[in-house]
């Protein structure tokens, strides 16, 4: 009985991005991705308090605090954490709260990162639907702890569900842009979404009574 030949893993073999982060001392070639976006549309400067939910190995993590020098504040989120100086929440980012970010901040945030994404099982819907229920908590966090006029900057994996969630990006953020950065994958169906200039919802006022209208209690 034959066997069927084994598919060879498409992200297995280095390429000049991996040889790259290697030589410049990243912990991962997905850096560059962040560098190039960073170069792009000027996400960072000095001094920034800057959040980085699922930030396990630390690449980005690494270019940040490069970025935000000493005066800058990064808090990291993964169920590891990275070997590198700042704060770290070692919990799933699903039981992680926007108080304990705004606590471990000191300060509002101005940028958000976001690069989970979920174990994959293959399937390319299902493989969507998980990675965008990341992608909405870490837009419900960044809702919560940016200050007016931050950033957000987020993996998303391509599908059908997409331009809703654009959509929801777009009651938060003035300006959104799809980026794909030249260290993504050719195969890869991920890309990356830059919100800026961020507009915290106004909070609902409760309805006026109506004239006339009487109070039993």
């Amino acid at each position: 009985m034959s066997r069927k030949p084994q598919r060879k893993n498409p992200y297995s073999k280095p390429d000049r991005f991996t040889r790259a982060a290697k030589e410049e001392g990243y912990k991962a070639r997905s850096v560059f991705k962040l560098t190039e976006t960073d170069k792009r549309f000027g996400v960072f400067r000095p001094g920034q308090a800057v959040v980085d939910l699922g930030c396990f190995p630390g690449s980005w993590s690494q270019y940040v605090l490069q970025r935000i020098g000493s005066r800058g504040t990064l808090v990291g989120v993964d169920l590891e954490r990275p070997q590198l100086p700042g704060t770290w929440i070692t919990r799933s980012v699903l039981e992680v709260t926007p108080e304990e970010l705004r606590q471990a901040l000191g300060r509002p945030a101005d940028v958000v990162l976001s690069d989970m994404a979920p174990r994959t099982v293959g399937v390319p819907f299902t493989d969507h639907v998980r990675q965008l229920e990341l992608v909405r908590v870490a837009l419900h966090l960044a809702t919560q702890v940016l200050a007016p006029g931050g950033a957000f900057f987020v993996k998303v994996f391509d599908g059908e569900e997409v331009p809703a969630f654009q959509d929801e990006l777009r009651r938060w953020f003035g300006k959104t842009r799809r980026v794909r950065p030249e260290a993504v994958r050719q195969q890869s169906r991920e890309f990356f979404v830059l919100a800026t200039e961020f507009a915290p919802l106004p909070p609902v006022a409760d309805p006026a009574p109506a004239e006339g209208s009487v109070d039993d209690a």
